[in-house]
């Protein structure tokens, strides 16, 4: 399957000499018969199919297959949430929501709580 897929896209971005259409159809094929027994999820061949035909769609068009190949894996490496947010969580060490970071801290102050003692006086003594 592996060398099925790289072999369609070596093709397809002009590296080698061959049949492209018939080495993408012999590609999905691979993927298709590694969903049908458990190697990969179906969803992940899903995403490998529709990215190796839209390479080769837009090769087809005379578009630019080197520039399509490195904003898909740049996109795919930038991950999920937007930079802001990332940035924003990474810096500080305050937890979400207020509560203290560890489970012995928060428990340490669930203790203090019921005990009648709060951190406060408990610096002081």
């Amino acid at each position: 399957m592996r060398t099925a897929v790289a072999k369609a896209r070596r093709v397809v971005e002009g590296g080698e000499e061959g049949s492209a259409e018939a080495l993408v159809r012999l590609a999905t094929s691979a993927l298709d018969k590694a969903s049908e027994h458990g190697i990969l999820h179906r969803r992940n061949v899903s995403r490998r199919k529709s990215r190796l035909m839209r390479l080769a769609a837009r090769a087809e068009t005379g578009e630019g297959v080197k520039a399509v190949a490195k904003t898909t894996r740049r996109a795919s490496a930038q991950g999920t949430k937007p930079k802001a947010v990332a940035a924003s969580r990474k810096g500080s060490s305050a937890p979400k929501g207020g509560r203290p970071a560890t489970k012995t801290v928060r428990t340490a102050a669930a203790q203090r709580k019921t005990a009648g003692t709060s951190s406060k006086e408990r610096k002081s003594s």
